[in-house]
């Protein structure tokens, strides 16, 4: 990878670092705010999804930040490792660097991870059925 490009690929790093931090977390509310009165059972479930909502949000990003942290790392104290395959080592292609720019796997490795971190009974893939 050029150094143009390295160049290019940081900035967007930055900035989508900068947007998520901009935007800050996600509310989670309280089931409840009285301590006194029973909940309201058609409620409760609106509640308990609007908070398991909130919280997978922080959660995805808590780790979109961290990967782009790590990637802003990496670009920094070894520019010539950016763009490259943590597994195979073979440079990752640049339309998925210029849409992701924070991955560490090709799209072959990335496939091979999920498939071998899959759980029982998870969604399956199109490739999974020939």
């Amino acid at each position: 990878m050029d150094a143009r490009t390295r160049k290019r690929l940081r900035e967007r790093l930055v900035s989508l670092r900068d947007e998520l931090l901009t935007q800050g977390s996600m509310d989670i509310p309280p089931a409840r705010t009285d301590v006194v009165s029973t909940p309201d059972d058609d409620e409760a479930p609106l509640t308990h999804m609007t908070q398991a909502i909130a919280s997978n949000r922080n959660r995805e990003r808590a780790d979109r930040l961290e990967q782009i942290r790590e990637a802003l790392a990496l670009v920094d104290e070894d520019p010539e490792q950016f763009g490259l395959c943590e597994v195979c080592e073979e440079p990752i292609k640049p339309r998925r660097l210029e849409l992701m720019p924070w991955v560490v796997l090709c799209v072959a490795c990335q496939e091979k991870h999920e498939q071998e971190h899959r759980s029982p009974g998870s969604r399956k893939h199109l490739g999974d059925f020939q």
